[in-house]
């Protein structure tokens, strides 16, 4: 490919001091580029594989989460898979995204403790009512709840998620 570069300024007698006008830096320096190379040689270098595709689809993110293997018990993360038929109870709570159990914990202005669980279809208030009880189990005091049909949410005062996800993945959830 022959390529040369040449100075407009010298081939046209542009006098040195140019207006200052906007331009491309090359216009502004005087340079232009001239190829002449034809067009067989510029896509000679090009090469279309559809074999090795595979590698490029190894980079690209799947759309959607895989569902989880299947395991047996508890995984090494802590990880427990939902039972295989769901429990025969007024409401359900589905898994996230992730698969994992949609409890989590909230801390507001320093100080205020609230646990959330989401994802509650069916009978909601029949899960408050089951959620005070074990947590009254475990406290010895009856704790303060909030539900709301709207956004599918429980809270309850204070962190007790990791209580909550136990309970809730003995019940087959």
């Amino acid at each position: 490919m022959a390529a040369s570069f040449t100075l407009r300024r010298a081939l046209l007698g542009v006098s040195p001091l140019r207006s200052r006008t906007p331009g491309s830096p090359a216009g502004a320096a005087g340079l232009r580029f001239v190829c002449k190379a034809g067009p067989e040689e510029r896509g000679a270098g090009i090469i279309e594989s559809t074999e090795e595709y595979k590698f490029v689809e190894r980079l690209i993110p799947p759309s959607r989460v895989p569902a989880p293997p299947r395991h047996a018990g508890v995984t090494p993360s802590g990880w427990t898979p939902p039972a295989d038929s769901p429990p025969a109870l007024q409401y359900v709570i589905r898994r996230s995204r992730m698969h994992n159990i949609p409890v989590y914990t909230d801390l507001t202005n320093g100080s205020r403790k609230m646990t959330l669980i989401r994802k509650v279809e069916g009978d909601i208030w029949a899960l408050e009512k089951d959620v005070k009880e074990f947590l009254k189990e475990v406290t010895g005091k009856e704790l303060p709840t909030q539900v709301n049909e709207v956004t599918m949410t429980l809270k309850v005062k204070g962190h007790f998620d990791g209580e909550l996800k136990q309970w809730l993945t003995s019940k087959g959830f």
